[in-house]
């Protein structure tokens, strides 16, 4: 953001840039993120021979860079094309995609509330940056709720519009994992005991992070699903619940295993 950006990047530091003119020595770009401009020379943009450099850039094109020099004093940026590695560049636009989203989100949430930019991001982007960093701390609330701000000094109304409309507008991705229990109870009541070890399960998986669902595919089989932010923490919540649901019936006079589904 404009208000909190440092005012000159550092050498080595991966930046946006927009190219506003090309010329046969090289380009002059603007920083989209410090309003700043520098100098793309043409030894810099290919480690080929270039015969013509408007095959390599042109005007109004969005380009990842690397800072060589800057020169402070003079107010002068070198940059270069070439020492960016493909993966720096996929890095870095996410890295920018990520952060122009959140500060999307964070001005809509001012706007929500009644407050200039500057003050919602002094009152919560600060602290949420430096806690988890901006977009991820959006993220957060969404899967954790409202606590997960105001234990870093948020005020509640503004937690309560960041979970709203973080909420509305956010798709966090989420990982699924499912397996197969078979259940069989020849009680007299055993329909009521499989159904039991199933709402039992979900009572005691309290986790926000991890979300539920069970259906049959053909008694005595039930599809255990599990949703989660990663694999690590969805398989550890199917083994809970599959091994939960298991018990419940082996203890009712019951029979029941648990395969996990590939």
């Amino acid at each position: 953001m404009a208000f909190k950006k440092q005012e000159w990047p550092e050498v080595g530091d991966l930046v946006i840039a927009t190219i506003q003119d090309v010329t046969d020595f090289g380009a002059y770009v603007k920083l989209d993120e410090y309003d700043k401009k520098g100098l793309l020379h043409i030894s810099e943009i290919s480690s080929s021979w270039i015969r013509n450099i408007r095959d390599f850039i042109r005007e109004g094109q969005k380009i990842v860079l690397k800072v060589l020099r800057v020169d402070v004093e003079k107010g002068h940026i070198d940059l270069s094309l070439r020492r960016v590695t493909k993966r720096e560049k996929i890095e870095k636009i996410m890295f920018w995609k990520r952060e122009r989203k959140a500060e999307t989100l964070l001005r809509s949430v001012a706007e929500k509330i009644g407050l200039s930019l500057e003050e919602a991001y002094e009152k919560a982007g600060a602290p949420m940056e430096k806690e988890y960093g901006l977009y991820e701390g959006f993220e957060r609330v969404v899967k954790e709720g409202t606590t997960a701000l105001t234990k870093i000094g948020v005020p509640e109304e503004l937690a309560t519009a960041i979970a709203e409309v973080a909420k509305e507008r956010m798709h966090v991705p989420m990982v699924k994992v499912k397996g197969i229990v078979e259940l069989r109870c020849m009680k007299p009541q055993g329909v009521k005991i499989i159904k039991e070890a199933f709402l039992n399960a979900k009572k005691a998986e309290k986790s926000r992070e991890a979300k539920l669902r069970f259906y049959v595919i053909a008694a005595p089989k039930y599809c255990v699903e599990v949703m989660a932010e990663n694999y690590k923490q969805a398989e550890a919540v199917l083994q809970k619940v599959a091994e939960s649901v298991v018990s419940h019936v082996v203890k009712a006079g019951g029979q029941g295993v648990f395969r996990r589904e590939k």
